[in-house]
């Protein structure tokens, strides 16, 4: 069953793009995804003491909610902003799916995680992958990207890297239903911040953006978010971040289901080099070179 986790973790995490295609044409990113947190927030709380379940030690509640201002409130809030002042979400996945590669620099550096010849190229072979199938869905699209939603797409991508290894390095054991609800706690209020600084807080209440905001509540933070918490828990930095790599593939395979968007054969061979890349990075079987010492 834990062999699953990765896979249903991909499946559920690509979906959030296509929550934001559907909800952000009626509502600011900061006041969505503020709204979304928030709520998340308050039915886990309600699940954790209905359930009984445990809290965060008193120490490690700073952690929790760093590392969750980092996985949420800067990855969301940089992605959301962005594909709402122009970025098309081919671009911003393309930026943020920069984020194995960042996550493996900063693990080696700050967790001293030793990296083998097999896993870095399995990182550049995802990375080619992944990059052959954003492209050929972006030909033909129109490029709005400017200098500011270029930014909101780098912090998102460096905030949920830096946030891996934060949350790996500094939270240890975390409860994973009280702790995701400070990590949302935290983040719905700086969004909540940000959102009554920045915006009008006005949400066109449409079908559409409630079948959104009430799938990414269930769907992205109750399921994919909590799968990606027991990841960080029980797996290297480098081997999570690397699933991200599918993140861009799945949401291709949703786009050609949900929307008829086309797949040409150059996309269906980067999804092939991508799946290989992963499983040169997470799978033990594939033992194809020795492994590099820090000091190589």
């Amino acid at each position: 069953m834990t062999r699953l986790i990765p896979i249903l973790f991909v499946l559920l995490w690509s979906t959030g793009f296509i929550g934001a295609k559907y909800g952000l044409p009626f509502a600011e990113p900061f006041t969505f995804l503020s709204l979304r947190l928030s709520i998340a927030a308050g039915l886990l709380a309600l699940v954790v003491i209905l359930m009984k379940r445990p809290w965060p030690k008193p120490e490690q509640l700073k952690h929790i909610a760093f590392s969750g201002l980092l996985i949420h409130a800067g990855y969301l809030g940089g992605v959301f902003w962005a594909i709402k002042h122009g970025m098309p979400a081919g671009v911003a996945a393309l930026i943020t799916g920069l984020q194995p590669i960042v996550t493996a620099v900063f693990a080696r550096l700050f967790l001293k995680e030793d990296s083998s010849l097999q896993q870095w190229l399995g990182l550049v072979l995802g990375l080619v992958g992944m990059s052959t199938v954003v492209i050929t869905r972006m030909q033909g699209t129109h490029l709005d990207v400017t200098p500011a939603t270029l930014i909101s797409a780098l912090i998102a991508l460096f905030a949920i890297s830096f946030g891996t290894i934060y949350q790996k390095r500094y939270v240890k054991q975390m409860p994973v239903l009280a702790g995701t609800f400070v990590q949302y706690a935290s983040s719905s209020l700086i969004l909540g911040i940000l959102a009554f600084s920045l915006e009008n807080r006005q949400i066109s209440w449409q079908p559409e953006f409630i079948f959104a905001l009430s799938w990414l509540i269930i769907v992205l933070s109750f399921g994919a978010v909590m799968l990606l918490m027991v990841l960080i828990e029980r797996n290297a930095a480098a081997k999570t971040g690397s699933l991200f790599y599918l993140v861009p593939l799945a949401t291709a395979l949703e786009a050609y289901l949900l929307f008829g968007e086309h797949l040409s054969w150059l996309a269906y061979l980067g999804m092939f080099l991508a799946i290989i890349g992963v499983a040169l990075v997470v799978s033990p079987k594939f033992k194809i070179f020795r492994r590099l010492s820090p000091s190589s």
